[in-house]
This record gives structure tokens, sequence and C-alpha cells, in this order.
């Protein structure tokens, strides 16, 4: 009888023991066994039940992987984290095995043993196997995959009973065994073997372009501590060369398949060591840069070794897991940091890209914008981009520009017009009252970034680059328009003039006085401030994710400070700057006197004007906290110095 109990301990049924279905459970009718005895051997098959689940679950999903699983395998759970979770169960199950044939020696040794004795001697498993049930039921319930399996896991070892804490920490180890391979292999080699997609570092799903449309522009401003986070990631969306082609690799961090155990910060360190690894991996560049044979420093067997020791540990030792993270990453991001700001000579590059992109080299810019005003005044046609790159090459030769070959990685491209063939026709009438589009408003730079800058210099991040740099070049034009005004009233100031034309050049005065602070803000109070203290985070760090935060928070404040975000300053400023052009293409085509068309026209600009300046001194004054936007009260300080614009009601320009 005591032999038939075993059996049935050990998952199987038989004559004595049954499976209807619910489980094993003793006849009822048997004479032999009292009422009380066939309570006590339900209870003991309830372990046997439960053994026997496991077993049928561990053959079911800890068996051998295919690294192309059909489409039946798809749809079930599976994966190493799985098969690694099957075998740490089995392990926990072992002692259970032991415990059964122990109990049979001592069985054939004394067969006068009661069923008390075998309950006696498996009551911890009435408290493991539920627990272990719970774990496996919710395992296939959530249809759990990868990282997740050590969520579940950890979660149901944190408990109250020592036998099945100490049983989940078991198999929470061995799982860890598939995690810290994983880890091995990205941390050191950058290389990101995940055949089930089960690892919480993840390609992303779509791919870096050159152009990205304006609600991805518009983020959040980044105003964050510490050199690590998704903002950083999002923000600068690091793209990886891939070798297989002009293709970029982009990475990121899965929410779902990250272990509640390891904070996002230390997610976030884990996924720039294996970006940067690869990418030294994947685009060496050993005849120029010495320091690219190794971006560990050869360290890689003394952290391998680390990692190995770690996953010794029968307990997951938080600390000590991230205080091996923090190391690899300060070699790597030190490594960086002297590749590309020692080596790569990045403050000389920032000057390059403050000198075109922000026209720091006016004299340069103020040459093309005379050679290119009338290739540009209309819409782009099919030699426009050609024409434009002539005309910045013979400017760079007027000023004197003595460096060619920097010069050669700077292009301009004008974008197309989209036409819709469906509607042409239809549409023909009406496009003709419709503004036409000028190719000032579609001019882009482009930069050829050397390696590894691009890693700084990504395509994301020059164009919005591109977006400064035509509202700093909308600026610089309307401000040359107005000087040109300025010349043509030179001529004319030993003449005796009407009441007519002297409100005319006091709206040119006023047009003048506002873009002049403009352009004065812009390029002090933002440019050269932002820059000064971007150069001086670039060399009190040796850090290369300080000095990327850096540049990110540089350029954040160059979109936030020219109100390139900030959409209703930044389109009364449009307004108001369009109003300088058309008021200085007015007057370099009108007769002195005006006729009563061109005084109409002109009274016409100068009530734009005014009320876009009213607009425009609304928005600032509206601004309570300073602290909040300091770069609003500098630009109404600038406009407002000594309260003119205040007594004046905030208008400009009256006509």
């Amino acid at each position: 009888m005591l032999h038939e109990v075993l059996f049935a301990l050990s998952g199987h049924s038989g004559g004595v023991f049954i499976d209807k279905g619910d489980g094993i459970q003793v006849l009822s009718d048997v004479p032999f066994i009292s009422p009380s005895e066939v309570d006590q051997l339900n209870k003991l098959c309830k372990l046997g039940t439960f053994y026997r689940d496991f077993n049928n679950f561990i053959r079911q999903y800890g068996g051998h992987l295919s690294l192309q699983p059909n489409d039946k395998r798809k749809s079930e759970i599976h994966g190493l984290y799985l098969k690694s979770f099957c075998h740490g169960l089995d392990k926990v199950l072992e002692d259970y095995r032991a415990s059964l044939q122990r109990l049979e020696m001592e069985i054939l040794a004394d067969p006068d043993l009661t069923i008390s004795h075998l309950y006696r001697s498996l009551f911890q498993y009435f408290l493991l196997f539920p627990a272990l049930s719970a774990m496996v039921e919710q395992i296939k319930s959530h249809k759990a995959h990868g990282c997740y399996i050590l969520d579940i896991v950890h979660k149901h070892s944190n408990c109250g009973q020592p036998s099945v804490k100490e049983a989940m920490n078991k198999i929470l180890h061995v799982c860890h065994d598939v995690l810290y391979k994983q880890l091995c292999s990205w941390l050191l080699h950058g290389s990101l073997f995940d055949p089930y997609k089960e690892f919480f570092i993840q390609h992303s799903t779509g791919q870096t372009t050159g152009v990205t449309t304006e609600t991805q522009e518009e983020e959040d401003y980044l105003g964050i501590m510490g050199v690590t986070g998704r903002q950083l990631q999002k923000a600068l969306n690091m793209t990886l060369p891939d070798t297989g082609g002009g293709s970029h690799q982009t990475f990121s961090i899965q929410a779902d398949l990250l272990p509640v155990y390891i904070p996002i910060r230390v997610a976030n360190k884990i996924l720039f060591v294996g970006e940067s690894i690869q990418m030294f991996e994947t685009d060496k560049k050993p005849a120029t840069h010495k320091r690219v044979s190794s971006i560990l420093k050869n360290h890689e067997t003394e952290f391998a070794k680390d990692l190995y020791n770690l996953s010794l540990e029968p307990d997951f030792n938080n600390m000590s897991f991230e205080a091996l993270i923090d190391k690899i990453r300060t070699h790597v991001a030190e490594h960086l940091w002297m590749l590309v700001v020692e080596d790569s000579d990045l403050v000389p590059h920032l000057k390059i890209i403050k000198d075109f992109y922000l026209l720091g080299r006016g004299e340069l810019f103020l040459t093309f914008i005379d050679h290119a005003q009338n290739l540009l005044r209309g819409p782009p046609i099919g030699t426009t981009e050609h024409d434009i790159n002539t005309a910045f090459q013979q400017a760079a030769r007027n000023v004197l520009f003595d460096n060619e070959n920097l010069l050669q990685n700077f292009h301009l491209t004008v974008a197309a017009p989209i036409t819709n063939k469906s509607t042409t026709d239809s549409t023909s009438s009406s496009s003709s009252q419709q503004p036409v589009e000028s190719g000032w408003n579609s001019l882009s730079l482009t930069y050829t970034v050397d390696w590894p800058l691009h890693i700084l210099f990504t395509p994301s991040v020059l164009e919005k680059y591109n977006r400064v740099f035509r509202f700093l070049l909308l600026v610089k034009r309307a401000q040359i328009d107005i000087q040109q005004c300025w010349v043509l009233q030179m001529q004319y100031k030993q003449k005796a003039v009407s009441r007519e034309e002297m409100t005319k050049w006091q709206l040119r005065t006023h047009m003048a006085f506002l873009v002049d602070n403009l352009q004065y803000y812009l390029q002090v109070d933002v440019i050269e401030s932002q820059y000064g203290i971007l150069v001086d985070k670039i060399q009190s760090t040796r850090d290369f994710e300080a000095v990327r935060l850096a540049h990110d928070q540089f350029l954040s404040a160059l979109l936030a400070q020219s109100f390139v975000h900030m959409k209703s300053v930044s389109h009364c400023l449009h307004e108001i700057l369009d109003q300088c052009g058309a008021f200085s293409k007015l007057l370099m085509h009108c007769e002195s006197p005006m006729v009563h068309r061109e005084l109409n026209q002109l009274e016409s600009i100068a009530k734009n004007f005014q009320g876009q300046s009213n607009l425009l001194f609304k928005i600032l004054s509206s601004v309570r906290s300073h602290n909040a936007s300091p770069h609003l009260a500098q630009l109404l300080l600038r406009l407002d110095f000594n309260r003119y614009f205040s007594i004046a009601g905030g208008q400009l320009g009256s006509y």
C-alpha cells in the first residue's frame, strides 16, 4: 500500500489512486482504508498532482529550442529564459525526488510505517508546491516572455516562508545565467544575440532619416540632471552604423522586459556601454585614430571575470551589480571623451558648426545673401541648388575663406515644392492668388560629419540646427533690407520732405530698432552665452555622456530661446520680418514722392507692423515669472530698455 502511495506521490495513478481529470485521488470505496486515512491520502495525492504538472510543464517548455521557430511555436511561450526557468524548477524538484527515495528506503526497512510519517516527512512541500504552481500558472496565463519571467520569479520570492523563498531564489539564480551571458555579450562585445527578443535592450523598430517632421522635432525641453536617461536617448536618437550597408540601427530599452529590480538608470548605462562598443566594432577607423583598438582598454577579461563572479552569487546583489556597471561605463565614457574631445577636436568642430549654422561668420553670409537674393526670391527650380552652391563658393572666395577642404564638407540644399497632380488643373486659377513659397524657406545646410563625431552630430541634430539656421538667415536678410533703406534715406536727407516722407523714414527707424535688437539678442544673449556654457562644460569633465548631455542642452536652449518652438512668438516675429521685407521692396521700387497706390500699400505695411509689434510686446510683457522664461524677459529688456516701448503702448511704426 505504501509503495502505491509513493507511486502516486511521483505523479502516477494506479489501481487505488486514480485521476479523473481533477487530480490524483484515492478510491472512495476501498474497504480497508478508513475515512481519516482517505483524507490524509488525498492531501498527499495533491503533492503528486503538483509534481506531475511540474514535470509536464518542464517536458513541454524545457526541451530543445529552434533558432527559427515556426508560426505555431511563435504563438506559444518559448525562449531561453523559459528554458532556464524549467531547468531551475527541475533543480528544485530534485529535493522532492530525493525525499521520495529516502522514504522508500525507510519503508523497505520498516514496513509498519504509517501514512502520518509520510505526511510529516513531506510537510514542507505542502507550502512550496502551491507557491510553485501559482508561479507556473502566472507564466502560462500571462504568456510571460524573456526577462518578464525574472520579474514573476522575483515577485514570488518575496515571501515570509524560508523554504519557499529559498526555492524561488534557486530558480531565479538559474534564470540569471541567461541574463549574465547576454549582459556579457552586450557590455563587452556590443553583440545582441537575442533570437527570441527576450533581452530588455532591443533594436528600435524605425530607422533614422535626415528629415524629421515638425511634430517629432517639437520635444520638451530636456532640463534634466545627471548623465544618463531615456530623455537623452530620445533627444539625440543615437545612431550606429550597420555593417551591412548605409542604414543605421538604433537600440532602446523595452520597459515591459526590464526586471523591476534593475533601476532604469542602470539600464540606461548598460544601453550606453553596448551602443558605444558596437559602434567601435562595426565602424573602426584604425588608420586615423589610435584609440579604436579596444574601447575597454584591454579590460575585457577583468570585466568578464567580474560578471562571472556576480553570476555565482546565490542572491542578486543590486549594489554590486550597479557598481560593476558603473565601473565598465566609466571606462567607456572616458575613452569616448578622449576620442571625441581630444583626438577629434570637438571644440574646434563646435566652432565650425557655430560659424556656419549659427552665422558666426557674418561676413560670409552677408556676401552669400547678396549673391543668392535673386536666386531664392521665388520658388526653387531644377538648377537652384547648383546655383546657390556656386554662389556660396563665390561668397567664400570673396571674403578670403582659405580653408577649401572645410568648405567642401558643407552643401546647401533646397527642398523642391510638393505638387499634387490630381488637383493641379482644378486649382490652377486659385493657386495664382496664394503666396509663393520662396526658396529661402526651404533652404538647408548639410554637413559631412567625420567619424566619430557622428555620434553627436546625428541627422536629427543637424536638422534642428537647420531650423535655427533658417530663422537666423531670415533675421539677417531683414536687417540687410532695412539697412539698404537707410542708404536710400541718406540720399534724400538734404532734400525737403513731406509729412508722408518723414513718417516713412520713421517707420524704417522703428523697424531697424526692433530687428537690430532682435539680432543682438540672438547672437549675443543666446548663441554666444550658450556656446560659452557648452565649452565650459566640455572642458570641465572627462565623461562623454556629460558632453553629450551638455550639447543636447545647448541645442535645446537655442531652439527655446530663439522661439522656434514657441509658435505664438515665432509667428509674430516672422510676420514682423516679412513686413520689413515688404517695406524694403516697396521703397526700392517706388519714386519720391510716392503715388497714391504706393501710399496705401505703405499704410497697410505700417498697420501690420504696428499690430504685430504690439502683439509681441503683450506676449513678452505677459511673462510674470522671469525665472521661468528669462530669455523672454531678456528680449523685452533689449526692446524696452528706456521704456519707450511701454510709453508708446507697445506699438512701433505708428502711421
